[in-house]
């Protein structure tokens, strides 16, 4: 491990209690009342429903989220080990991947680096900058990219969108970039009205419910209670649904089949895992924990 200093707490839970607005760093926005829902709105999900019915769901596919800047919201001491360590990591605890880009553009290519040693392919997720530059990263990408998407709600990283001029996305350029990806297309970060709107005139094949974790400045919530009021709404403008934010235990996995996602993302308990005890706790994560 190349760890300098982990800026993960290892919290015996993370539910966003340990980390209040450690940004850099693991935490999210207003002393991470996201991240804190996003942890604790699945316990309250489906409501009316007992356990065993919600059993007899099938388990969505788990995956890496994709996760950049390893340097200032982990720790590590360098960029480029982070990615291949955590690509080796989730193969080997059998789940999928995926990888996204960040400033400078090494962050992106060291992803596409990572998935090519590894012989993977994976889903792989932009930033919205203007459409050429995103298309030029999907070319970057081509050979290893399985599904090409767009990270919409990074718009609402303040810092980054003035850093590199990010753009609050329309459907007609959204439209443009699902028709050259030639890939798969996804919209993620998909949380407000506005966003509905967008994935009703793009009709992406994946759309994936997040709110970055609880990491950017958007509207108060969890995931899991937007995709609650909105599941049946956006199954009619999407071929599947994905959902982030706060999925911590085997039951969660269960909560989201039920309101139809068809895959699940996880970040912050792989690199916990990853930071504490490298590819054989994330094993033991996916494995004992989420049993997936």
């Amino acid at each position: 491990m190349t760890v300098k200093t982990a800026k993960c707490h290892f919290c015996s839970e993370c539910n966003g209690y340990g980390c209040p607005g450690e940004l850099p760093g693991m935490g999210g926005i207003r002393n991470n009342i996201n991240f804190q829902l996003n942890c604790a709105d699945w316990n309250i999900y489906p409501r009316n429903v007992s356990d065993d019915d919600l059993y007899k769901c099938k388990k969505p596919v788990v995956r890496l989220a994709p996760i950049t800047g390893s340097i200032e919201n982990i720790g590590f001491a360098t960029e480029e080990p982070y990615y291949q360590q955590i690509i080796d990591a989730c193969i080997a605890a059998g789940i999928e991947l995926s990888i996204g880009d960040g400033c400078p553009d090494e962050k992106i290519k060291y992803g596409i680096a990572a998935l090519k040693n590894a012989g993977k392919k994976g889903a792989v997720f932009i930033k919205p900058y203007a459409n050429e530059k995103i298309l030029e990263r999907i070319e970057w990408a081509k050979d290893v990219a399985e599904i090409a998407g767009i990270d919409i709600d990074s718009y609402n990283i303040v810092t980054m969108r003035n850093l590199v001029k990010l753009e609050q996305k329309t459907a007609a350029q959204i439209k443009e970039l699902r028709q050259k990806s030639q890939k798969p297309f996804a919209i993620k970060g998909v949380f407000t009205g506005a966003d509905i709107e967008l994935v009703k005139e793009v009709k992406p094949e994946i759309v994936v419910i997040s709110n970055h974790g609880g990491r950017v400045e958007n509207r108060t919530g969890s995931t899991i209670d937007f995709f609650a009021e909105h599941a049946k709404e956006l199954k009619n403008y999407a071929g599947e649904i994905w959902i982030d934010g706060g999925i911590r235990k085997e039951r969660d996995l269960y909560v989201a089949s039920y309101f139809g996602a068809s895959q699940i993302m996880i970040a912050r308990p792989l690199i916990s895992a990853l930071c504490k005890g490298g590819k054989e706790e994330v094993k033991r994560f996916v494995k004992d924990v989420l049993k997936a």
